[in-house]
């Protein structure tokens, strides 16, 4: 009986610190939206986290923008926003994390669909944002992220860095380079130098 008591007593403590953790609604949108164009911050579909700490939609959206509110069991601050065309991609990738897959085995499962045209990419080049900061620097109480990093990616499937000019690693601190060519994950990297 004992052992049924602490096991009970474990699992509400554990469901109460998760909840603890987790930010409210208005907070994760708050800094989810932080990553995104200014412009595109209020009108951004958001998704975050909620009370039992499941993945949902926090506010519906009314334009192109999709943002993600942090993770708050994984370590650091990070936040990003995308185009929407770039959702079936992301999704079908939390899918397959959520699945227990690799990255690697992500990777290969969405190279095959896209290349069956099961999954489908953007035929334009689509931006995500991401920001990220340490944990310490995000204010839980008012969504505010101080020495934060904004770094922007272009995702254009099957670019090479012969169709692009690009080369595979950044030639001087903050220019542009492409990562992963010739795939369906093909992006280029732009990561301004830090403060």
């Amino acid at each position: 009986m004992k052992l049924l008591l602490s096991i009970f007593s474990f699992l509400i403590l554990t469901d109460f610190a998760l909840a603890q953790e987790i930010p409210s609604k208005e907070i994760q949108i708050i800094s989810a939206v932080l990553a995104a164009p200014e412009d595109k911050r209020a009108g951004a579909l958001v998704y975050g986290f909620d009370e039992k700490g499941d993945f949902v939609v926090l506010r519906k959206g009314e334009n192109e923008m999709v943002c993600l509110a942090d993770d708050p069991k994984s370590p650091g601050f990070n936040v990003s926003c995308y185009h929407n065309t770039l959702e079936p991609f992301m999704e079908r990738g939390r899918s397959l994390k959520k699945e227990g897959k690799s990255f690697q085995e992500i990777f290969d499962i969405r190279e095959a669909e896209v290349k069956s045209g099961k999954l489908k990419m953007p035929k334009d080049g689509v931006t995500l944002f991401a920001l990220s900061a340490e944990d310490a620097d995000f204010n839980t109480t008012t969504g505010e992220v101080k020495n934060s990093y904004l770094r922007s990616v272009v995702y254009i499937p099957w670019a090479t860095v012969e169709s692009t000019g690009l080369p595979l690693k950044p030639s001087a601190p903050g220019m542009p380079w492409i990562m992963d060519p010739g795939t369906h994950r093909a992006h280029i990297m732009i990561n301004p130098p830090r403060n």
